[in-house]
């Protein structure tokens, strides 16, 4: 795929994409990932998100923004050579840019999961307003199996699942389908995949027939309570991350070893 370009209406803007699939229809923007073969999330990808999202918060026509993966899958989740001493916390904070983004954005996001979503891509989708998944998409957070844990979902994960099943996913790194994650709530809707792009039209039909303002404002209101206790528990996994988990010999031997395609050694130091 060849470089995207962001099409305003009436201007053109300096938005060269290389690793997402824009689509400006207003009032709905469609974003698309773009890394094949599994749509991993790398720092370019990241930047262009960030770019993307930037900009669509900045044009009032819209009220809509629908994210999903090219090639019939979302996200295999954050790229693994990223997650290096070297370079983990500038790829943290450039993601993180990226979830606080969607989180506090003005617009309704509804998310469009098919096959992986796996890690920082099930991160990026459940932060979204609406989820909606085919049942036999792929969830989970697999960090731990990397001697590593997901920031997001530990400070997000239990609101919408409850304690003990984040607790499961995020310690486990197990995967469910997506019928169960729609059961248990990280997920809005499942359906098989013959049914999947007229379940993601008709949400969002529904959601064009409100007031674009009302939408805004009663979303503002609703994660008014959350979105404090969001900041400041992403923040604190953050500290962590960096302060406690990589200095462990663990986390750099699960990076390394999947990397090099064996099975970690761990020290438990």
């Amino acid at each position: 795929m060849g470089a995207e370009y962001v099409e305003n209406i009436g201007t053109s803007i300096p938005l060269e994409l290389t690793r997402l699939g824009v689509e400006i229809a207003p009032p709905i923007a469609r974003i698309s990932l773009h890394n094949p073969p599994l749509n991993v999330i790398d720092i370019p990808l990241m930047e262009e998100l960030s770019q993307t999202l930037a900009e669509i918060e900045s044009r009032p026509e819209i009220t809509v923004i629908v994210l999903g993966g090219e090639g019939n899958t979302f996200s295999a989740g954050v790229d693994i050579a990223a997650h290096t001493p070297d370079r983990v916390e500038m790829m943290l904070g450039k993601f993180h840019s990226v979830i606080r983004a969607l989180v506090s954005t003005r617009k309704v996001t509804v998310a469009s999961v098919q096959g992986v979503c796996l890690g920082g891509g099930a991160e990026l989708a459940m932060v979204c307003d609406l989820v909606h998944t085919t049942e036999d998409a792929r969830w989970g957070f697999p960090e731990i199996k990397l001697g590593c844990y997901p920031p997001v979902a530990c400070t997000a994960l239990a609101s919408l699942v409850g304690q003990k099943r984040a607790a499961e996913l995020i310690l486990t790194g197990s995967t469910i389908k997506g019928k169960e994650a729609a059961e248990i709530g990280l997920a809005t809707r499942a359906c098989p995949e013959g049914k999947f792009d007229a379940l993601v039209g008709e949400s969002v039909k529904q959601l064009l027939e409100l007031s674009p303002a009302a939408l805004s404002i009663a979303k503002k209101a609703s994660y008014a309570w959350d979105s404090m206790h969001f900041d400041k528990g992403l923040a604190r996994a953050e500290k962590i991350y960096f302060e406690d988990l990589m200095k462990t010999e663990d986390a750099s031997e699960g990076v390394r070893a999947f990397i090099e395609k064996r099975q970690p050694k761990w020290t438990g130091k």
